[in-house]
């Protein structure tokens, strides 16, 4: 039967909805499993005898997984399709999953972690960029909102979630769950996810990603077991950790298409940022690794107990984060990062000086309080951040930003669990012995706050890189005019891809770059100066009969384009009194 106008309409209107659900369900998926083995390290511990420094791997190798795979995504998304990217990264969840299930020993159990962590890395910038490419521009903080949401309300939900599985089960029944998920994940994608690039040339800088790997394993390592026996080793892997470290910055600097663009560091008030995220994020990662594992071991509480005294406490890290993206729309930076991060300094210290005490409410409460300082602060210092990037810089900010988020949570496992288990491997006083561990992992927390505290105050109220180009062309009229965020055609877009643009992009024209698509392009373009009067642009859109038409600077440089309806705002704005 022929499927009706209306309805080819109206599945076409669907269409984006479907493969944003798609994007959203992977992102939530993702996030979710970062904490959803966490409640049960206790009981892994016990059936594979290990301690603390060696189950806490299981998420910082998940971690260190993704923040490897994160900065590769640009090269992965460009050189492959979006379908086949998104089912084969999903599939890597479900492989994992079925290796962590049957797991008959630790190793095995952490190669089906790392194996997950390949798609978690790869799958959250791949919804990203679906977000950014289907979303209607008048709805894209929508969507993008909605990407955000789900990052955040995986974890929390996989808190209660593994919680109550423990209850009635074993570990291995989190495993199991995560790969039943996992496959809905993937049926999900066979049904709604399509192509929506074209797969191009691209090379991967091998060198690079060993690089990056080299440092983050051997830090990491170095980190963790620093407080242990084996410090000797420990050192080493640091030092190696750092040199790769460093040759990996000097490659950045050096290559024509680095892995990752570090120079949005070299703005202060970025950088700032950038260390006040991974900060709030250490205190949120090792609260959340070490209190169900410290309450069931020493306070003897199940895993749904565990699981409800951190759930309140993130839930309202969910709920409160869009009101402090209000206040800081209203109020700016300057207040609301170095109290939040004050909040998070001051309770993330006294948390863990009640973890001593057998009242689990006022661990609840006193948490609640740290993480409400942690929704103050990492939603609106990425917003901070990046706005104080000149426009260029702002892919490459996100970039950062995303591969520090992942390498935060490993630093806070990491670290955390190091200084904790070394306490409990001491065995002096068992329960005393834990409990001191834990006070002073907060006291490490609560210094490393108070740095960004600091960081938080002088960074908002350090004077950004202005925003505007240099170029003499940014005085004129028409450059305030113009609108500078065009869209082009590459010298090798195909028609195809030229129709894509006008109906995704919403737009009727586009300046075209030399060209095979040059063949039904208008080859004698008519441009305008930058410098030109308003009458004479005028003149040349009226003459010409153009609705638009390039702006180009004195070189022959395409700066903007402008268009009759930009004229037209100028003129009523100016000469036209508003009605009364």
């Amino acid at each position: 039967m022929a499927t009706s106008p209306s309805s080819a309409a109206q599945a076409a209107e669907n269409r984006p909805l479907s493969i944003m659900f798609a994007a959203a369900l992977a992102a939530f998926i993702a996030t979710f499993n970062e904490t959803f083995l966490n409640v049960g390290f206790t009981n892994i511990m016990t059936d594979f005898n290990i301690g603390v420094s060696t189950v806490q791997w299981l998420a910082t190798a998940y971690m260190l997984g993704a923040a490897v795979m994160t900065p590769t995504a640009g090269f992965f998304i460009r050189r492959f399709n979006t379908k086949p990217l998104y089912l084969a990264m999903t599939l890597t969840w479900i492989v994992g999953g079925v290796i962590t299930s049957m797991a008959p020993n630790f190793a095995t159990l952490l190669v089906g972690r790392v194996l997950q962590s390949v798609g978690t890395g790869l799958l959250v910038p791949v919804g990203m960029m679906i977000a950014l490419t289907v979303a209607p521009r008048p709805k894209l903080g929508t969507f993008m909102g909605l990407m955000g949401a789900m990052t955040t309300l995986g974890p929390s939900v996989a808190i209660l979630a593994s919680g109550m599985i423990l209850e009635f089960s074993t570990w291995r029944a989190l495993c199991w769950a995560f790969t039943i998920l996992s496959a809905i994940v993937f049926l999900v994608g066979v049904a709604t996810v399509y192509n929506i690039s074209d797969n191009v040339k691209a090379t991967l800088d091998v060198p690079s990603v060993t690089l990056v790997a080299i440092a983050l394993i051997g830090l990491l390592y170095g980190i963790s077991t620093i407080f242990g026996p084996a410090k000797l080793v420990a050192v080493v892997s640091l030092v190696v950790g750092v040199v790769a470290l460093v040759l990996f910055v000097k490659r950045q600097n050096s290559i024509d298409d680095p892995l990752v663009n570090l120079t949005p560091l070299s703005v202060f008030p970025f950088t700032a940022g950038v260390i006040i995220n991974v900060v709030a994020l250490i205190i949120v990662f090792s609260m959340n690794i070490l209190i169900p594992m410290h309450l069931q071991s020493v306070q003897g509480t199940t895993g749904l107990q565990a699981s409800l005294v951190l759930f309140p406490a993130i839930l309202l890290a969910v709920v409160f984060g869009p009101v402090a993206g209000k206040i800081y729309d209203a109020k700016g930076a300057k207040l609301i990062l170095p109290l939040g991060m004050l909040l998070m300094a001051v309770f993330a210290l006294a948390a863990s000086w009640a973890m001593g005490q057998d009242t689990l409410w006022i661990i609840t409460v006193l948490y609640m309080s740290a993480i409400l300082g942690s929704a103050l602060a990492i939603g609106p210092v990425q917003s901070f951040s990046l706005s104080s990037l000149p426009r260029a810089m702002n892919p490459h900010g996100v970039t950062i930003f995303s591969t520090s988020f992942q390498i935060a949570g490993c630093v806070g496992t990491a670290l955390s669990t190091g200084i904790y288990g070394a306490f409990v491997a001491s065995g002096n006083g068992a329960d005393a012995a834990e409990n001191r561990g834990f006070l002073v992992v907060g006291g490490v927390l609560f210094v490393l706050a108070l740095i960004a505290v600091v960081l938080g105050w002088t960074g908002t109220r350090t004077t950004a890189p202005a925003q505007e180009t240099t170029s003499p062309v940014s005085d004129t009229l028409v450059a305030k005019l113009m609108q500078e965020d065009i869209y082009a055609l590459s010298p090798n877009d195909t028609i195809r891809q030229a129709l894509h643009m006008f109906v995704d992009k919403r737009i009727s024209g586009t300046a075209v770059l030399d060209r095979p698509i040059a063949s039904i392009a208008t080859k004698s373009v008519i441009t305008v100066n930058v410098n030109d009067d308003l009458g004479h642009i005028s003149s040349v859109l009226a003459d010409k009969h153009l609705k638009k038409a390039p702006v180009v600077a004195d070189d022959g440089t395409v700066v903007g384009i402008i268009n009759r309806s930009d004229i037209n705002r100028y003129l009523v704005s100016t000469f036209v009194a508003p009605a009364k």
